[in-house]
C-alpha cells in the first residue's frame, strides 16, 4: 500500500491534479521531489531505533501515520499544501522499506534473505499494476463530493493503508527469541541458526558508534550503495512517470492507465522466480547484472526512434529489468555485513543512496519534453551503466577477499600455524574474521 500510495501521484496527474493545483512548470517534480528529500534525512535514524521501539510497534506505526497524510494529500487545494504533505509523507515512510529489509535479516539466514525481500518488494512491484487497475476504478468517482478523482485516489489508497496498520498492530511479532507463535525448541533453533550464520562466535549485537563510522566510511557499502542508485532510480523514473510515458505514445487517459498494468505483472513474477533462484544458488550479483541489463535495453528502445509497438515492449524490460535487480542488491549487501547495526546503517545508506536518485528521477521527466522524454530516458541509461561498471568492481573485490582467506587458512594449516581469537575479537572482525566468506 505504501507503494501504491508513493506511485499512486502518477495517476492522480492523469486525473486533473495538475490542472486544478495549476501545477505549471517543474511544480509537479518539485513536489515530487520534496518527498524524497525528507525520506532521504530520516531514513538511517528510523533503522538505528527500530530494535529499540520493537518492530512490531515501530513499522505499524509509521504505517499508520503514512496512512493518514496520505489521506490528507487528497483534500489539498494549493500547491505550497501538497508540497508540504509530500514532504511529510516522506518522513513517514522513510522508515518503512529499510526497516522491514532490516527486520527480515533478523528472522531468516543470509541465504534465505533474498525470497522473503522477494516477496516483500513483489508485493511492491504489483503495486503498480493495482494502483494503475484502482485508479481507473475510482476515475468513475470524479465528482463525489465535490471532489475530482485524483482527491479520491489519495482518499482511498490511504484509508485502506490505515486499515491495514491497524491490523499490523495485532499479528506482527518482534524477533525470534520473543515469538509467542514459536515453542521453547524452534525459538532457540532460530535464534542459534541466526547467531552462527555469519560466524562460529555470533555477531555483535549492541550498539557502539564505532559500528555506525566503520560502516559510513566503508568504501565497499558505498560503492553497492551506488550500485543500489543504479537500480533505484530508474524504479523511481518509471513508477511515477510510467502511465505519462504511455499516454505519450498517442493514447487517452483511461487506456495509459490500464496499459500500465501488464508491466508490473511480468515484473511481479520476475522478482519472485528470480529471488527464489537467488537462494537456491546462493548467488546475488548474477541477478543484480541481468536486471540492469534488461533496464539498459528497455530504456535505449524508449529513447529510439521506434513505432509504437517496440516502445510500449520496451516499457516491459525497463520496469521489469529495474524492479528485479533491487532485491538481490539489498540482499547482498546484508548477506556481506556482519553485526546487527552494521547491518542496520548499511541498509538504510542503500535506501538513502537510492532516493536520492529518486529525487533526480523526479526532475528528468519533464512536461516539455513529452511525448518522447529524451532527457529522461537518457538520464535513467546513465544510471543503469554505472551500476554495470560498479558490479564487476564489487565482485572483483569479494571474490579476491574470499581467496585470501582461504589462502592464509592453508598456509596456516600446512605450516601447523594456529592464531587464537577470542570470541569477542572475532565479533569485532565482523566480516574480516578468518572463517567468514562472501556471498557473490
Amino acid at each position: 500500500m505504501a507503494s501504491i500510495v508513493r506511485g499512486g501521484i502518477g495517476n492522480a496527474k492523469l486525473q486533473g491534479l495538475t490542472t486544478q493545483l495549476g501545477l505549471t512548470g517543474e511544480k509537479y517534480n518539485i513536489a515530487l521531489a520534496m518527498y524524497f528529500v525528507s525520506y532521504t534525512v530520516f531514513t538511517v535514524p528510523s533503522n538505528l531505533v527500530i530494535k529499540k521501539l520493537r518492530p512490531s510497534k515501530w513499522l505499524p506505526g509509521i504505517m499508520l501515520i503514512y496512512g493518514i497524510v496520505a489521506t490528507l494529500m487528497g483534500l489539498v487545494k494549493t500547491y505550497p499544501e501538497l508540497v508540504v504533505v509530500r514532504t511529510i509523507l516522506g518522513m513517514a515512510e522513510a522508515g518503512l522499506p529499510p526497516g522491514v529489509f532490516y527486520y527480515i535479516t533478523m528472522w531468516y539466514p543470509r541465504h534465505m534473505v533474498q525470497y522473503r525481500i522477494g516477496l516483500f518488494w513483489g508485493g511492491a512491484t504489483f503495486a503498480g499494476a493495482f494502483s494503475g487497475l484502482l485508479a481507473f476504478g475510482i476515475s468513475f468517482m470524479s465528482g463525489t463530493g465535490g471532489l475530482l478523482g485524483w482527491s479520491w485516489i489519495f482518499i482511498i489508497e490511504g484509508l485502506i493503508g490505515v486499515v491495514i496498520a491497524f491490523t499490523a498492530f495485532f499479528v506482527l511479532y518482534d524477533f525470534p527469541d520473543t515469538a509467542s507463535f514459536l515453542t521453547p525448541q524452534e525459538r532457540s533453533y532460530v535464534v542459534n541458526r541466526l547467531k552462527y550464520d555469519n560466524s562460529s562466535v555470533g555477531e555483535e549485537e549492541h550498539f557502539e558508534w564505532r559500528q555506525l563510522w566503520e560502516t559510513v566510511f566503508d568504501w565497499r557499502v558505498l560503492v553497492c550503495c551506488l550500485i543500489n542508485m543504479s537500480v533505484i532510480a530508474p524504479v523511481f523514473g518509471i513508477t511515477l512517470f510510467l502511465p505519462s510515458i504511455i499516454n505519450g505514445f498517442g493514447f487517452d487517459t483511461v487506456t495509459s492507465q490500464l496499459l500500465s498494468i501488464p508491466p508490473y505483472v511480468l515484473a511481479t513474477v520476475t522478482v519472485i522466480v528470480w529471488s527464489k533462484w537467488s537462494d537456491i544458488l546462493k548467488m546475488r550479483s548474477p541477478f543484480i547484472f541481468a536486471g540492469l541489463l534488461l533496464g539498459l535495453v528497455g530504456f535505449a528502445i524508449n529513447a529510439a526512434n521506434v513505432s509504437i509497438g517496440a516502445k510500449y515492449f520496451g516499457t516491459f524490460l525497463a520496469v521489469t529489468g529495474s524492479y528485479a535487480g533491487f532485491p538481490g542488491n539489498i540482499s547482498w549487501l546484508g548477506n556481506n555485513t556482519v553485526g546487527q547495526y552494521r547491518r542496520a546503517v548499511a541498509i538504510a545508506m542503500q535506501v538513502t543512496f537510492a532516493n536520492v536518485g529518486g529525487t533526480i528521477a523526479c526532475n528528468i521527466y519533464r512536461e516539455r519534453d513529452a511525448p518522447r522524454y529524451l532527457l529522461g530516458h537518457g538520464i535513467e541509461l546513465g544510471f543503469v551503466s554505472m551500476g554495470l561498471v560498479l558490479l564487476p568492481v564489487m565482485v572483483t573485490t569479494y571474490m579476491r577477499g574470499n581467496a585470501r582467506k582461504d589462502a592464509l587458512q592453508r598456509d596456516m594449516q600446512e605450516r601447523g600455524v594456529k592464531v587464537e581469537y577470542t570470541p569477542e575479537e572475532l565479533r569485532k572482525l565482523g566480516d574480516q574474521a578468518p572463517d567468514f566468506r562472501y556471498t557473490l
